[in-house]
This record gives structure tokens, C-alpha cells and sequence, in this order.
């Protein structure tokens, strides 16, 4: 068996253990980042959208590859089922806690948010509001995190059309997917380059013009002709080449500061992005690997497997259960926290996401069409009947 034929074999497999194990080192990033205890953390969405952009593009290559078109509204259901239930059960969840316990502040601003992360508009709503994401001495925001959830989403909106479009032509399909995300990753490149403001780079950091090369550089790797290239590797360049990604991954993990690294936001975010998408491909195209093997133990699968859920749960976990409410400080605060995080993470996808997506039928069909009005109708209730405290009035005459 030729190498090209091993690795496209490897590809094709249902599962591939260290894209579980990808995913779990990014929510820990991100973790350690929201506890205070790793500054480059922050990164770990940065591999989350490189791998969301290599599977989503995968699976939309293969149906065009085999049928000539792409299903949108099959494709558009799919991606409901996945991420609704879980997203939902966590606003509306959020959402009373905060109503019953939180101060007027957070209440307000949580059932300002809410229709817009409803919307999967969350990340151009902060921007309008000037809520920028570095401000770590602003009020509180609960559904601050979910702005990266906001630009996968549109993704997931936008990419697919223009596949179809590409599949349209039906000849080179690939190549020509290949070649418009070369291009919308360019584009999005200087974009950052042009809008960075130094003082604040909320914009260009949350902006999904100014982030989609995250996206579209781990939908470069997911073409054949990226993939056949690495296959063209030999098994020991292969272990070489993945030891030197991490280790550049490890060091921009380190280094970086998201305010004050400015380098993020000429060329160091994008090359973020370019390191982790070839590291994914290399997992798929070389599931044997040390470094495929070590991402893809037990622990890291069952953290990345919960890993969706625990982004969205972390972030309010935090908050309501923060140092002043609890009294811990440091590391036992943040033990505390996480494992808090992944217990609702873990009883979200056991109870919730897990039956909706595989077991139940009326998610499905007719039925799942009314299930999915039904629940954007509830939580546009939700924003609606609960009333949020009136703003602190200023007297004036107090300041004479």
C-alpha cells in the first residue's frame, strides 16, 4: 500500500481519536485563560475554529464528491441538532440564575445579550456596543464567550452555500475550493492588518471578516491537494514536522498577551492558524503518529468530546461562582470552578445533546421543524417577559 493510499484510508475513517484530543487541549487553554492561569490561552478558539473549518469542510467535499451538490438544508438541520439543544438549555438556564441572583447590571446586560446570541450575532453586537473584549475591568458580561460561537455559526451559514456554488461548476471542485479559501484567508488577513487599532483590538480579534482566515486555513488542509501533500511525507518527516508544530504552538501559547501582543494581529494570529490546521491534518492524514497517538488518550478525548458544552457553560460557571461569592482565590478557585463546568458540560451532553442527536425522532423530519420554532419562540419569550431593572438614576441636584 502506497503512503497516499494509506493516508487517504486514514481520512476516511468515522473517527479519528486526536481531533477529540484537539479539541480538549483547546477548552483547557481556554480555561486556564478564564482563571487567570495562562495568558495565551486564549488560542484555544483559535484551534477550535481551524478544526471546525477542516470537518465541516471534509463532510461538504465528500457529499459533493458523491452526489454533485450540497444538501444545504440537510446540512443546515444537522448542525441544529448539534448545537441548539445544548445552547438553548444554557440561555435559558443562565438566564433565570442570573434573573433570581445576579445584580442589576448583570441582568441587564444578560437579557440584552441574549437575542443576539439567539441571533448568532453575539460578536457584532459587543462590537456595537463598544464591550471590548479585553476590558477586564468592565461589568461582567455572561454571554461575552459565546462571540467565537457567533462566528462559527456564520460559518456554518456561509460556507456551505459557497461550496455548492463551487460544486456547481463540477469539475476540479477541490482545486477551486482550495483556491477561494487561499483568497477569503488573504482577504481577512490584511482586513486585520488595516482595522488593528493598538488601544482596543476587540475588532479585529471578534470581527468574523477579520477571523475567517481561522476558519478557511483548516478548510485549505481538508482539499485534496493540501491532503495529498502531506500524504507525500514520510512517516518520520511527518513525526518531525507535528514535534515542530506543537512546539511553535507551546511558544506562541506562552508568549502571547491578547491586548498587549500586538505581533497577535500582524501575521502572529494567522500563523497560529496555519500551524494548527497543518497539526490537524497531520493527525488525520497519520492517525499512527506519536504525537496523534498522545493527543488522542483517554482523558483529552472525553474532555474534547464534552468540549462544546463546556465552552458555553464555562464562562457563566466562572462568573456565578466567582472568587468573591465562593471566598477562594487561586488555584483552588479554579479547581473548583472547571469542575463545575464540566459536570454541567458533562450532564448537558449525557441528558441533553447526545439523546436529541441520536435517539430521539422528533428532532427529525416535520417534527423538528416545529421543535426548532418552538424553542426560538420560547427563549424570544424569555427575553421578552422577564423584566430587567430599570437603570440607576443619577440625581443631579446632588452634584451642585
Amino acid at each position: 500500500m502506497t503512503q497516499v493510499q494509506h493516508s487517504a484510508r486514514a481520512t476516511s475513517r468515522s473517527y479519528l481519536p486526536a481531533l477529540d484530543g484537539v479539541r480538549g487541549v483547546a477548552i483547557l487553554g481556554v480555561l486556564l485563560f478564564h482563571t487567570g492561569h495562562l495568558d495565551g490561552g486564549f488560542l484555544g478558539v483559535d484551534l477550535f475554529f481551524a478544526l471546525s473549518g477542516y470537518l465541516i469542510t471534509d463532510l461538504l467535499l465528500r457529499e459533493a464528491g458523491r452526489t454533485g451538490t450540497v444538501s444545504l438544508l440537510a446540512f443546515w438541520g444537522r448542525r441544529i441538532r448539534r448545537l441548539l439543544p445544548a445552547l438553548a438549555s444554557m440561555l435559558a438556564v443562565v438566564t433565570l440564575l442570573v434573573w433570581l441572583t445576579g445584580t442589576a447590571d448583570v441582568v441587564r446586560t444578560t437579557l440584552a445579550d441574549g437575542p443576539w446570541v439567539q441571533a448568532n450575532l453575539q460578536n457584532w453586537h459587543l462590537l456595537a456596543e463598544s464591550a471590548g473584549y479585553w476590558d477586564r475591568f468592565g461589568a461582567a458580561r455572561m454571554f461575552e464567550h459565546l462571540w467565537s460561537i457567533a462566528v462559527e455559526e456564520q460559518f456554518y451559514v456561509l460556507w456551505p452555500v459557497l461550496v455548492l456554488g463551487i460544486a456547481w461548476f463540477g469539475r476540479r471542485l477541490h482545486r477551486r475550493v482550495a483556491l477561494a479559501a487561499v483568497l477569503i484567508s488573504v482577504v481577512s488577513l490584511v482586513l486585520m492588518l488595516l482595522l488593528f487599532d493598538p488601544a482596543d483590538p476587540s475588532r479585529v480579534y471578534t470581527g468574523t471578516d477579520t477571523r475567517a482566515f481561522s476558519l478557511l486555513l483548516g478548510a485549505l488542509v481538508a482539499t485534496r491537494p493540501v491532503r495529498e501533500r502531506l500524504a507525500r511525507l514520510s512517516s518520520r518527516a511527518a513525526l518531525y514536522l507535528a514535534v515542530s508544530l506543537i512546539a511553535g504552538l507551546v511558544v506562541l501559547w506562552l508568549a502571547a498577551d491578547g491586548q498587549r501582543s500586538s505581533w497577535l494581529y500582524s501575521g502572529g494570529l494567522f500563523a497560529h492558524s496555519a500551524a494548527a490546521a497543518l497539526l490537524i491534518g497531520l493527525c488525520a492524514q497519520f492517525p499512527g503518529n506519536p504525537v496523534a497517538s498522545a493527543l488522542g488518550n483517554r482523558a483529552l478525548r472525553w474532555i474534547g468530546r464534552i468540549s462544546y458544552s463546556l465552552y458555553l457553560w464555562h464562562m457563566p460557571v466562572f462568573l456565578l461562582l466567582s472568587a468573591q461569592r465562593t471566598g477562594l482565590t487561586g488555584w483552588p478557585w479554579a479547581l473548583l470552578v472547571c469542575l463545575v463546568a464540566i459536570a454541567a458540560a458533562a450532564l448537558s451532553k449525557y441528558l441533553i445533546e447526545d439523546p436529541i442527536r441520536f435517539r430521539v425522532t422528533w428532532s427529525r423530519g416535520r417534527s423538528g421543524v416545529f421543535a426548532f420554532a418552538a424553542v426560538l419562540l420560547g427563549l424570544a419569550l424569555l427575553w421578552i417577559l422577564l423584566p430587567a431593572p430599570a437603570p440607576a438614576s443619577i440625581d443631579l441636584g446632588t452634584l451642585g
